[in-house]
């Protein structure tokens, strides 16, 4: 039962690493439309993230704000399967140690 559980994060390990060679752009962050005082002055777009934990704060045209939608979302996508790996990592190393104590006690 144990090694046909490890054959099945194998798998689902193998899968995460294929999507995430295929993962395009991204970026850290959150994407704000900001207003200027009055409606002539119009609005733009302010990027914050932090980074090796500094904080920092971009400027975005409003017509790169598509794209930068797409890399914070390609970024929370990659986040989202990294923490997964590390899931199913843990999970391994457990089943791992399980096995090798059955066999040394066994």
């Amino acid at each position: 039962m144990n090694k046909r559980k490890l054959h099945l994060i194998d798998l689902k390990i193998q899968r995460i690493k294929k999507e995430l060679m295929d993962i395009g752009e991204m970026r850290p962050g959150s994407l704000t439309q900001q207003n200027r005082g009055t409606k002539k002055e119009g609005s733009y777009y302010q990027l914050s993230y932090t980074h090796q934990m500094t904080g920092r704060t971009e400027y975005v045209r409003p017509k790169f704000a598509g794209l930068v939608k797409q890399q914070i979302a390609t970024y929370k996508r990659f986040r989202k399967r990294v923490e997964e790996w590390i899931r199913l990592a843990i999970q391994h190393a457990q089943i791992k140690m399980d096995i090798a104590k059955k066999i040394d006690s066994g």
